[in-house]
């Protein structure tokens, strides 16, 4: 009876951790000196959130098929993007190459942006989803009354 809640609310939490993950990445779209590799600073390189369903799929079709409910998602982990560095031309910037070119990190805010209202948008769906089962259930306590 209450599964539907533990569904809502593992995918309100994975939400939750995207939007976290993606305003760290708004923040540092313009940060250069982020992580020493090799005794030189790295830009900050963009990170993007790994989620999987809680339940291997023939696991869910066994469960679905008892009529009980399972699902809901977990992050399995926060990974880097590996597209490369952006370069700009920018001899006075303290972090040019010898080249006078200014490595900047992958993020584009554009990108970051649709991330953003789509996680925005799952939230909201899931806050509904919850909402609608509390609703069920209390209807179903009148009823019992």
């Amino acid at each position: 009876m209450f599964q539907s809640f533990n569904v809502s609310a593992s995918a309100l939490t994975a939400q939750r951790l995207r939007m976290d993950v993606i305003s760290a990445n708004m923040a540092n779209v313009d940060t250069t000196r982020a992580k020493m590799v090799d005794g030189k600073w790295q830009p900050y390189r963009r990170k993007m959130v790994v989620m999987q369903p809680n339940e291997s799929f023939s696991s869910f079709l066994h469960e679905a098929m008892n009529e009980r409910s399972a699902g809901g998602v977990k992050v399995t982990k926060i990974v880097e993007d590996q597209t490369p560095f952006k370069l700009v031309y920018d001899p006075s910037h303290p972090d040019a190459d010898e080249n006078g070119y200014v490595q900047l990190p992958n993020v584009d805010p554009l990108k970051e942006m649709v991330d953003l209202m789509s996680a925005t948008r799952s939230y909201e769906a899931n806050v509904t989803v919850l909402n609608a089962t509390k609703g069920m259930l209390m209807k179903a306590l009148e009823i019992g009354k």
